[in-house]
C-alpha cells in the first residue's frame, strides 16, 4: 500500500513539474481494450489529421481518512493549449464538486476540502472543462475523469453473527468438526492486507482448534468426557492485515456444549438392599424401591429392572418409575410369616438404548441382590369354621351348654383367646359363652313358638396383648373432673423381668341415653344449651365496657382528690420566693415572709435581707456570753451533725430562720445573735471549726474589727 501511493505521488509531481510534456501530433496508434478503459480517450478532430492529446494527466487517487490541516492535493490538470499567461479557465463538474473537491481555476490543481471515507464512497466521477477566459468558450472538449479513494486499515474485522452456541458429542475424535465462524471487515480486499482476516483462539485450548484462513472450529482432545465437563467457553478473534503486527482485530465467544451419548452403564450403588414388608400387606402394593445410577442424560439413562429367574423371585415383580428412573418391587402372592420369613433374590439393571461404539467397554448392566424381611403382625385368632349351627329344645334350663366356638392365634407365641358375644340388641341376652373354653349355654328359657331361631355374633380376642379397663363408680361429673391420668405399668413374663410404665388419659365426655358421645369440649360444661357465640361475645362486650367505665371513674376521682391536696399545700406554703431573670441563682433569691400579710402587726420597716452578707456588723467580734448560750450550741451542733452525714444536704451554707418567735411572737425572739449584751464581747471562733458549709458564717462573725462604744453609726 505504501509503494502505491508513493508512486502515485511521483507521478503528481512528475506531472506537475512539467517533466512529461505534451504529446505532440503523432499517427493514431491502435489500443487494447484494456488499455481504452484506463487511459482517456482524447479529443479527435478527424480521422484524416494526426490527433493531437488535449490533456496531460493521470487515474487521480486520494487517501481516505486525511488528518492534515491544509487540503489534501489530489492532482493537476492541465490544457496544451494553456501557455502560462492566464488566458485559459479551469472549471470542475461531478460527484463532490465544490464541496469535496476544488480546483484552481489558473493552474488546474485540484485538492480534496474533507476528510473521505472510502467504506461510505469508494470513488468520484468528476468532469474538467477548459475554456477561454476572455470568450468564454470552451478551448477542448469536456473529459471525464475518476478520483479513486485509497484504502487505509482503519475497520477492525467483526464477527456480525457472533455470540455463537454449538454442540459436538461427547467422546469424539480429534479434529471433529463444530461450527465454522466468519468475520467481516470494511476495508477493500482487493488493496493490500487491511481485509486479509486471520483467525485464532485465545481461550478455549487445547481442547479445541481453529483454522486460521476458513474460521472453522474443531475438537483437538480426543475422550472428552461430558460427566466431567459439559460447557466450554471458547474465545475466537480475527485479525486483519494477514495477523501482522499493527493489524486491527476483533473477538466473539462460541459457547459449545458437549452432547451426552451412552457411554457408561448403570450401577447400584450397593451389592444388597435389605427391606423389612410387613405380612399384612396387599397384593399389588409396592412394598420397596431400589435404584441404579446412570452418569447419562435423557434416553441414555433410561434403565429397565428385571428379577433375575430363580429361587425366592417368583412372590414379587418389579417395575421401572419413568420419572425418577427406580426400580420399583411389588408384591404378586400374599405373604405370611409364620410360613416364610425371609426371600433372597436378584434384580438386573441394564439400558435400553445402547450405542455399538462403546460396546467394548463392557456390559451395559449391573446386577444386585435384594433381601426381604417378612415382619410379623399382630393378627386375629381365626374360628376352625366360619359358622357355627347349633340346636336346643324349647324350655331347657337355664344354664345348659348347647355348643362350643373354637379359635387360634396362628401368630408366633399362640397367644390365648378369650369369647365375647357382639351384643347389639335384646336377642342376645338369652345366651351365654365361656369367655375361655368358648362353650355356650342358653340365659333365659326358649320358647319355639316365640322365636324358632337366633343369630348372633361371637367375637374371639387375644390375651397377652391386650388390657381392659372397667370403671368401679356408677356415675361421673364432668363438672368434677373433666380428664383422668391412669398409669399403667407393662411386664413381660421373662427373666429378669422386663417393664415400662405409661399414662392413659381418660377424657369424661357427654352422651345420649343410647351411649353415643355427643361433646368432650370443654366449652360444653360452661354453656349453656342454646347459648350462641354471637350472644357469648355481646355479652364479653358488655363486660369490658362496665370495666372501662369504672377504671375512669376511679382515675377521676383520684385526679380531683390530688389536686384539692396540692392547692391546700400551696395555701399554707410560708414563702412566695421570685426569681430574678437577672439575679445570681440560689444568693440572689428574695424570700418573702407570707406570715406578714395574715398579720399586718408584725410587719417590720426595715428588714434585713438573711440570705446575703451585711454591709455593717451591728456587734462586734467579741461579745458577751449569755445565759442560754449553752442551749444555743447544742442545737446548731446536732444540726450541724446531722448536715454533715445527709447527702442531699445543699453544697452552700444556709441561716434558718425561725419567724415564729420574732419580734411578733409573745415571748418574742429567743435567738442569741441578735441579742444585744452589755457586758463581754461574745467570741465565735468555734465557728471555724464546723467545716466548710458554715465558712461563709464564720467570716461574717470572725473578722478583725475594733469596737468602738463611743462611736455613733
Amino acid at each position: 500500500m505504501l509503494t502505491r501511493n508513493c508512486l502515485s505521488l511521483l507521478l503528481c509531481v512528475l506531472f506537475d513539474g512539467g517533466l512529461l510534456t505534451p504529446l505532440h501530433p503523432q499517427p493514431q496508434q491502435t489500443l487494447e481494450p484494456e488499455a481504452r478503459e484506463n487511459v482517456p480517450v482524447p479529443w479527435r478532430r478527424s480521422f484524416a489529421q494526426r490527433v493531437k492529446r488535449g490533456w496531460v494527466w493521470n487515474q487521480f487517487f486520494v487517501l481516505e481518512e486525511y488528518m492534515g490541516s491544509e487540503p489534501q492535493y489530489v492532482g493537476k490538470l492541465h490544457s496544451d493549449l494553456d501557455k502560462g499567461v492566464g488566458t485559459v479557465k479551469y472549471t470542475l463538474s461531478g460527484d463532490g464538486a465544490g464541496t469535496v473537491f476544488t480546483i484552481d481555476e489558473t493552474t488546474g490543481d485540484i485538492h480534496a476540502i474533507r476528510s473521505l471515507d472510502r467504506e461510505e464512497k469508494p470513488f468520484y466521477t468528476l468532469r474538467a472543462q477548459a475554456v477561454d477566459v476572455d470568450t468564454k468558450k470552451p478551448l477542448e472538449p469536456e473529459s471525464e475523469f475518476i478520483i479513486k479513494v485509497q484504502d487505509i486499515n482503519d475497520n477492525e474485522p467483526k464477527f456480525l453473527d457472533g455470540p455463537y452456541v454449538a454442540s459436538v458429542p461427547e467422546m469424539s475424535p480429534v479434529g471433529a468438526y463444530v461450527l465454522q465462524v466468519k468475520a467481516t471487515d470494511a476495508d477493500d480486499p482487493t488493496y493490500g492486507n487491511s481485509a486479509r482476516v486471520v483467525y485464532s483462539i485465545l481461550q478455549g485450548q487445547p481442547y479445541f482448534s481453529i483454522d486460521p484462513k476458513t474460521g472453522v472450529i474443531r475438537t483437538a482432545l480426543p475422550n472428552m468426557d461430558r460427566e466431567v465437563k459439559e460447557q466450554y467457553q471458547v474465545l475466537i478473534q480475527a485479525k486483519d492485515m494477514g495477523g501482522q503486527l499493527g493489524g486491527l482485530a476483533g473477538t466473539t465467544t462460541v459457547n459449545i456444549t458437549l452432547t451426552d451419548v451412552n457411554d457408561n452403564p448403570p450401577r447400584f450403588p450397593k451389592s444388597i438392599f435389605h427391606l423389612k414388608v410387613p405380612e399384612s400387606s396387599h397384593v399389588g402394593s409396592a412394598i420397596g424401591r431400589i435404584r441404579a445410577v446412570d452418569p447419562d442424560f435423557g434416553q441414555n439413562a433410561e434403565i429397565e429392572y428385571n428379577i433375575v429367574p430363580g429361587d425366592g423371585g417368583n412372590l414379587f415383580d418389579i417395575t421401572t418409575d419413568e420419572t425418577t428412573q427406580e426400580g420399583v418391587i411389588k408384591l404378586k402372592k400374599p405373604l405370611d410369616f409364620e410360613t416364610k420369613k425371609a426371600y433372597t433374590f436378584k434384580v438386573e439393571a441394564s439400558n435400553l438404548h445402547l450405542d455399538h461404539r462403546f460396546h467394548s467397554v463392557g456390559p451395559f448392566k449391573d446386577t444386585a441382590t435384594v433381601k426381604i424381611n417378612v415382619l410379623d403382625m399382630d393378627e386375629p385368632p381365626v374360628f376352625s369354621k366360619p359358622m357355627y349351627t347349633m340346636e336346643v329344645y324349647e324350655d331347657t334350663p337355664v344354664g345348659t351348654i348347647i355348643g362350643a366356638v373354637t379359635a387360634q392365634d396362628l401368630d408366633a407365641g399362640s397367644s390365648s383367646v378369650r369369647y365375647f358375644i357382639d351384643w347389639k340388641n335384646d336377642v342376645d341376652s338369652y345366651f351365654t359363652i365361656d369367655a375361655t373354653e368358648g362353650t355356650i349355654a342358653t340365659n333365659e328359657l326358649l320358647d319355639r313358638e316365640s322365636t324358632a331361631q337366633y343369630n348372633f355374633s361371637i367375637i374371639a380376642s387375644k390375651v397377652n396383648n391386650t388390657a381392659g379397663i372397667e370403671t368401679r363408680r356408677n356415675g361421673y361429673s364432668r363438672r368434677q373432673q373433666e380428664q383422668y391420668f391412669l398409669p399403667i405399668v407393662i411386664e413381660d413374663s421373662s427373666y429378669p423381668v422386663q417393664s415400662s410404665t405409661n399414662t392413659l388419659t381418660i377424657h369424661v365426655c357427654r352422651c345420649d341415653s343410647d351411649g353415643t358421645i355427643q361433646s368432650c369440649n370443654v366449652e360444653a360444661i360452661f354453656l349453656p344449651v342454646g347459648l350462641s357465640t354471637g350472644a357469648l361475645i355481646a355479652i364479653l362486650l358488655c363486660i369490658v365496657i362496665l370495666l372501662v367505665i369504672v377504671v375512669l371513674y376511679v382515675a377521676l376521682r383520684r385526679q380531683k382528690k390530688k389536686d384539692t391536696l396540692m392547692t391546700s399545700k400551696e395555701d399554707i406554703r410560708d414563702n412566695v420566693i421570685h426569681y430574678d431573670d437577672e439575679g445570681g441563682g440560689e444568693e440572689d433569691t428574695q424570700a418573702f415572709d407570707i406570715g406578714a400579710l395574715r398579720n399586718p402587726k408584725v410587719i417590720e420597716d426595715n428588714k434585713v435581707r438573711r440570705d446575703i452578707k451585711p454591709d455593717t456588723l451591728r456587734f462586734s467580734r467579741h461579745r458577751p456570753l449569755v445565759e442560754d448560750n449553752t442551749d444555743i450550741r447544742d442545737f446548731i451542733n446536732q444540726r450541724l451533725q446531722e448536715n454533715d452525714v445527709d447527702p442531699t444536704a445543699p453544697p452552700y451554707d444556709s441561716l434558718a430562720t425561725y419567724a415564729y418567735e420574732g419580734n411578733g411572737s409573745v415571748a418574742e425572739s429567743l435567738s442569741s445573735i441578735d441579742s444585744l449584751t452589755t457586758e463581754a464581747d461574745q467570741d465565735y471562733d468555734y465557728l471555724s471549726d464546723w467545716g466548710p458549709r458554715f465558712k461563709i458564717l464564720a467570716d461574717m462573725f470572725g473578722e478583725e474589727e475594733s469596737y468602738n462604744p463611743d462611736k455613733v453609726t
